[in-house]
């Protein structure tokens, strides 16, 4: 798993450009597994600070409960509708996956605002993330991933 930071250093202008989009909006949807091994969908908020992506949880909250149970987790940003009239200027849409690590230490805690005991803070170790948008040229679809191990690669689809 690479922390955020990683990423930037292998692939900068991708981190920033999907870093861009998730810092569109306050609110993202996370896909977190429950119990029985099922999908469940959140709306969360994330941060990126000091190198790493943070998600926030109130105390005892479903996802949170999810999450240390099995921490695969899926985040994907807001996006607005394309223009049909120009697609080439929807600025996309970014998401990632990984592993959140649950932290507990009273200093970061406190970095964040966070009392002991009132919430739950995850940083994100991420092993994919995934950019899609519109060709300049209005005509094709635009995929680009980065697997951790695996590096950038881009798809092009009609």
């Amino acid at each position: 798993m690479a922390s955020w930071q990683e990423i930037e250093k292998e692939v900068p202008e991708f981190a920033d450009r999907v870093r861009a989009l998730m810092d569109a909006h306050r609110h993202k949807t996370m896909a977190t597994l429950r119990k029985d091994g099922s999908p469940r969908i959140s709306g969360t908020e994330a941060q990126f600070k000091d190198g790493q992506l943070w998600l926030g949880s109130m105390p005892g909250a479903v996802k949170a409960m999810d999450l240390r149970r099995d921490p695969r987790v899926a985040l994907h940003s807001a996006s607005v509708d394309p223009d049909d009239a120009d697609p080439a200027a929807w600025p996309g849409d970014a998401k990632l996956a990984g592993r959140a690590v649950e932290v507990t230490d009273p200093q970061v805690l406190e970095g964040f605002g966070l009392p002991e005991q009132e919430g739950h803070l995850f940083r994100i170790d991420v092993s994919e993330v995934v950019r899609t948008f519109v060709h300049a040229d209005g005509e094709h679809l635009v995929v680009q991933m980065w697997h951790e191990g695996r590096g950038l690669r881009e798809v092009h689809r009609k």
